[in-house]
């Protein structure tokens, strides 16, 4: 798990992690940080710094393709197939949480699923 919003391509031509732009790319970044912005924690871009130290997502989000390659995903096909934008939002740094943690992941995530929303 991570804390971040990742936007399209997932994939590149070269497989390997490099920005992979969508002709859609400024609305995926203002998807992408609609949700951010709202959750501190994420926004700051080092959500995870005691599991991953080396991993920073500026402002929270990141290019799927440039954190890592994903061939053949969802959010591409769909972005590819039925001109859908979807975007993919990590909660959090560990995967599977408690279920009394929950509510401190609603609480954290609230407002930013509401801002997401707006953006209809």
């Amino acid at each position: 798990g991570s804390l971040v919003v990742n936007y399209p391509f997932d994939d590149d031509e070269q497989g390997i992690a490099i920005y992979s732009k969508s002709p859609d790319d400024a609305v995926f970044q203002k998807l992408a940080l609609a949700y951010s912005k709202e959750n501190a924690k994420m926004y700051q871009g080092r959500p995870c710094k005691d599991m991953y130290p080396t991993e920073y997502f500026p402002h929270g989000i990141t290019n799927g393709a440039q954190w890592y390659n994903v061939p053949g995903g969802m959010q591409d096909w769909n972005y590819l197939h039925t001109n859908c934008f979807e975007v993919t939002i990590e909660l959090g740094c560990v995967k599977y949480p408690k279920a009394e943690e929950l509510p401190k992941y609603w609480a954290q995530n609230r407002r930013s699923l509401l801002q997401f929303m707006k953006q209809v």
